[in-house]
């Protein structure tokens, strides 16, 4: 999406955002970057999955059932829905300290043993050459700890089973299958297969640390809700071990299962022991207070009603015997207010209804038969529940001698052949992705971050004429570049000694061609100025401007006329390097009185041109061009020459081109493409007005053909010229 805007010279500014184009110029511009990051990544990924150690699963199944009944709970499905098994406490339990911890002991999960191989590849390597894995196991270790941290040991294989022991400034040679104790420390190898020379790292975590280890390894799921069965899955690198120690873990979980059961049967059973024989003493009494009374009352019978009334009221109380049983068990499984506990307490009120309707009947007979009744109601009563506890005994005795629990292991652990880590064919196409998109994101970032200038259109619409577009010189910058690229924008560095006069040593250079029209735009331009002095100027360091200036006063030179160059910079000029001219008399020297006009004129004799060099660096450059001696040198060079070209420091860091222009009839502003912002050249732009100067527009260098600017109308005829300078140049050869 784009904006036109109009500013105020009238030209037509399109606000960009976002050049589509331009940024798929930028990736072509870039592709072998973006090749040679994403292949990097690839490579990487490639190492990774070559070299990482794989990682096994090793998983089982186990079956929650429902819970054994006794006799007397039995009846409850009548009273409650279907039960289903609550796994989620059993979820809880598998992953609990003391089914973990259990395992850890036993398989000593604790001892951390890693043979010494080379950082990172070593493992893999190894594995990859097809070397055997190096076994090292213990029976017992015990290490004192140091400075409040386990200990770590060293052991080497030896050959004939022996092993040499280090750690603690101690070293002891050691036998398989014998104990070795020394200085607190105390260790016995069970097995050791390595060549002679592996090393290992010992060390042991405490118990705790094992087990959250372990639990992290540890993932436990129910197949499906309410389904009671679990899926046990334990990850590690040693496929033997995750197997064994995931066996271990079901096994445990199913013993103290069993164990729990037998534990709760124990309990019913020792408190039934204890119940029985005064049941029986009570049942005992009453059949003694039945048997006197009836003596006392010449054996008195009860009759039918009364008979009905006793079966009624002793199958009431069976019933809330049965209930009191019943909502013991259920306290332990529900709470009150779970609808089996509601049934109970239901069913408990409508009976406790019906005994009181029994007794209010028993109260309407005789006193003879209420009080028979009332003795054989405690002796039926108490015979009824001496027999439900009875038969209770023997269930528990029956239910103890053959405990089995509610779990069932359906599949014992077994390890999967192909490792699931890493995923090879995975990893390497997510690295190379990754690399992609990382590298395209950096590219595109840095494309639109830079506010560099691109074309030459992007002047034009702030209303700054360009005169000139003149392209990259590829051997020139092999030639003479010491710098990079930054990621925001580029700067520049290049050598300023022994660098090549590109007009004098490469004159069919595409940029010496570039050059020549620019020569040929600023003939006509400077016809109606009112002198022929010519100031190149720039916002900043590295734009370009003394290989432009220079050049184009050997082009000039070239067609017969009279050139001065004067490098007006007295801060950092160089010219006197390129040209290797003498530096003693220039043009701080000039200024300052000290040297005569002509004096200070050097002839370049390859170029064909006269030159002034800079001079010693004074410490005020500035005082000494806004002196009126400056004024008068400049007419005096303007006298004697066709043309003269100075070449300035940068208008955004002093004031010595805005002094400089004053006297200068044109003035050209450089700008270096893709470094220089529009901003720069609008300030600089700007600050020149301020001070009076005449600017004829300006030149945009170094322009790099790239897919970016591939349309641009200029590329055309330079790489025409191009291909015609190759053509020359092969010819000659």
């Amino acid at each position: 999406m784009s904006s036109k805007t109009v500013n105020a010279q009238g030209y037509v500014a399109d606000n960009h955002e976002l050049d589509l184009t331009r940024l798929l110029g930028e990736l072509i511009d870039h592709r072998v970057c973006i090749f040679s990051c994403t292949l990097l990544f690839a490579l990487c990924g490639l190492v990774y999955a070559l070299f990482a150690s794989p990682v096994y699963i090793a998983d089982a199944m186990v079956q929650i059932e429902e819970k054994q009944q006794n006799s007397l709970l039995k009846s409850l499905d009548q009273l409650s829905p279907a039960y289903s098994p609550d796994s989620s406490a059993e979820l809880q339990l598998l992953r609990s300290r003391m089914i973990l911890g259990g395992t850890v002991r036993a398989l000593r999960l604790y001892d951390q043993i890693t043979p010494i191989r080379f950082p990172l590849i070593g493992e893999g390597w190894a594995r990859l050459t097809g070397q055997q894995p190096a076994i090292l196991r213990l029976d017992t270790l015990t290490l004192p700890p140091a400075q409040g941290k386990a200990m770590s040991l060293t052991i080497t294989a030896l050959n004939n089973g022996k092993y040499l022991l280090e750690g603690a400034g101690n070293s002891i040679e050691g036998t398989v299958g014998k104990l070795v104790q020394h200085a607190g420390m105390t260790i016995k190898v069970r097995e050791l297969s390595a060549p002679a020379g592996t090393r290992f790292r010992v060390k042991q975590a405490t118990q705790l640390e094992a087990i959250n280890a372990l639990s992290q390894q540890l993932n436990v799921t129910e197949q499906s809700k309410e389904s009671g069965i679990l899926t046990l899955s334990l990850t590690g690198a040693d496929p033997v071990l995750i197997a064994r120690t995931l066996n271990h873990i079901t096994q445990s979980y199913l013993q103290q299962n069993i164990a729990r059961q037998a534990a709760q049967d124990s309990q019913s059973l020792a408190f039934l022991q204890r119940q029985m024989p005064l049941v029986r003493s009570e049942l005992e009494q009453a059949e003694e207070r039945l048997n006197t009374y009836r003596k006392q009352r010449d054996s008195v019978d009860l009759s039918l009603e009364a008979k009905a009334v006793l079966e009624q009221i002793v199958n009431v109380d069976n019933q809330l015997n049965e209930l009191t049983f019943r909502e013991a068990e259920v306290s332990q499984l529900y709470k009150k207010d779970h609808p089996t506990y509601r049934a109970l307490r239901e069913k408990r009120q409508t009976l406790e209804k019906e005994r009181k309707r029994l007794n209010d009947r028993v109260s309407a007979m005789p006193t003879t038969q209420q009080e028979v009744l009332r003795l054989s109601l405690d002796v039926d009563t108490g015979r009824a529940v001496y027999l439900q506890l009875l038969t209770r005994q023997q269930e528990l005795n029956i239910s103890q001698s053959s405990a089995i629990g509610n779990v069932r292991i359906i599949d014992p652990a077994v390890t999967q052949p192909a490792p699931i880590k890493p995923r090879k064919s995975m990893i390497i196409l997510l690295l190379t992705l990754t690399g992609f998109f990382i590298s395209t994101g950096l590219v595109l970032a840095r494309a639109a971050l830079n506010r560099g200038i691109t074309s030459p259109e992007q002047l034009e619409s702030e209303g700054i004429n360009v005169y000139a577009t003149l392209p990259h010189s590829e051997w020139l910058s092999n030639k003479t570049s010491l710098g990079g690229k930054s990621f925001l924008r580029y700067y520049i560095r290049h050598k300023t000694t022994r660098v090549p006069f590109l007009p004098v040593v490469r004159p069919m250079d595409i940029f010496v061609e570039a050059v020549r029209g620019l020569r040929t735009s600023l003939h006509f331009a400077m016809m109606d100025a009112e002198n022929n002095i010519l100031m190149f100027s720039g916002p900043s360091q590295d734009c370009g401007k003394t290989l432009v200036s220079t050049s184009l006063a050997a082009l000039v030179a070239q067609i017969d006329q009279r050139v001065l160059f004067i490098d007006a910079d007295m801060r950092k000029g160089y010219v006197h390097k390129i040209f290797a001219l003498s530096n003693e008399k220039g043009l701080s020297n000039v200024l300052s009185g000290k040297v005569a006009f002509d004096d200070a004129v050097q002839t370049y004799t390859s170029g064909n041109f006269d030159v002034v060099t800079c001079g010693q660096y004074p410490p005020n450059p500035s005082e000494l061009l806004m002196h009126g001696r400056f004024r008068e040198f400049m007419a005096w060079a303007s006298e004697r020459y066709d043309m003269v070209i100075v070449d300035t420091p940068p208008i955004l860091a002093v004031t010595d081109a805005a002094v400089v222009g004053s006297v200068a009839a044109s003035t050209l502003l450089v700008a270096r493409n893709n470094m220089t912002t529009v901003k720069e050249i609008q300030v600089s732009y700007g600050r020149l007005q301020q001070m009076g100067v005449k600017i004829k527009g300006a030149i945009l260098n170094d322009v790099v053909k790239s897919s970016v600017s591939y349309y641009s109308t200029a590329y055309d005829a330079y790489g025409y010229a191009s291909a015609q300078n190759e053509n020359k140049e092969k010819k000659t050869c």
